[in-house]
């Protein structure tokens, strides 16, 4: 077990999943980074946390980075998770559709890994089960994980993920507003049954969105439809399904990230990353538009021009 005064510092970037048409097994992780740290003490629980969503989560061990982190601990047959000081800024939004939770829970497996001796830390393998039986699946805990895009299956209850390389053209915007939408809504707003048609378009434009954010970026517009879950939810995200909609009638390939509300644009190139950055801005400014408002509130949005980083969670271990 590390000592009293060890501390292990983990960075994850924030994920989107789904991809538009990928739906529950594509992933793309988004360079926008929290950065966790868990140092041993030598009794009770420490808590710094600062930045996005840090006046809401619990400071007990009910914190999704710790019930990670032991989680860890309990696939490792480690017993009770070491008394330690958590420390963490987050700079990914919660409830937006970016992977939130997903690098919380990767950021706690991880740390809690290499808390324990050499010998005993998990495989890859085990590390990507465990964090994906805790998310539910692996869509954005792979991304995190690992990088890149992402696809993701489930075989008899077993995770698998293959990591791709994404072109550097690839240039991901994100248009964040201001109020959330729940998973659970957003799932639940799915129609049990779907037309084989929409299956179908929606199978071949999975297909081609990985040769196109592999080779072939100028495909993203067309590779980016989806008819099997994006338009069910749009009732829950008004304001972005409109963004979504004004932005791909000007040729950008836009969709809601995950399960929402953000949108993403994938640009191909920086030129059209600032085109559809001026693009969000005239939508957004209409006085017309609906994306001003959601339920009788006024909308703000934040804009980020990021990258697709190749390398996922980054782990540093350190002995005081």
């Amino acid at each position: 077990m590390a000592p009293v005064g060890a501390t292990v510092r983990v960075t994850v970037p924030a994920s989107t999943g789904n991809v538009g048409p990928g739906f529950d097994s594509l992933g793309l992780a988004l360079e926008h980074r929290d950065t966790v740290s868990l140092t041993r003490i030598r009794e009770g629980l420490e808590f710094e946390l600062h930045g996005e969503g840090s006046q809401d989560v619990p400071r007990t061990g009910e914190h999704l980075v710790l019930r990670a982190a032991q989680a860890a601990f309990d696939a490792a047959g480690a017993g009770v998770l070491p008394p330690v000081r958590l420390t963490a800024h987050n700079v990914i939004p919660h409830g937006r559709g970016m992977g939130s939770s997903a690098s919380a829970v990767v950021a706690g497996v991880l740390a809690g890994n290499a808390l324990l001796p050499a010998s005993a830390r998990l495989s890859d393998d085990a590390l990507l089960q465990v964090c994906s039986r805790l998310e539910g699946h692996p869509d954005n805990v792979a991304p995190t994980l690992l990088g890149g895009l992402t696809i993701s299956w489930e075989t008899e209850g077993h995770f698998h993920s293959v990591p791709m390389a994404v072109h550097p053209d690839v240039v991901p915007v994100v248009a964040v507003p201001d109020f959330e939408v729940a998973t659970a809504v957003a799932r639940g707003l799915l129609p049990e049954t779907v037309a084989h048609r929409s299956a179908a378009v929606t199978a071949g434009r999975a297909a081609l969105l990985v040769a196109a954010l592999g080779q072939h970026p100028e495909l993203l517009l067309d590779a980016t439809h989806d008819l099997l879950h994006q338009p069910y939810r749009a009732q829950a995200m008004a304001p972005s399904w409109e963004l979504v909609t004004g932005l791909r009638e000007r040729g950008h390939a836009a969709l809601i990230s995950g399960a929402g509300p953000t949108v993403l644009t994938l640009a191909n190139g920086g030129q059209r990353a600032r085109a559809a950055q001026e693009a969000i801005g005239e939508i957004t400014a209409d006085p017309a538009s609906s994306t001003r408002r959601h339920g009788g509130e006024p909308v703000s949005w934040r804009v980020l021009a990021l990258r697709v980083p190749g390398e996922g969670a980054k782990v540093e271990a350190s002995t005081q």
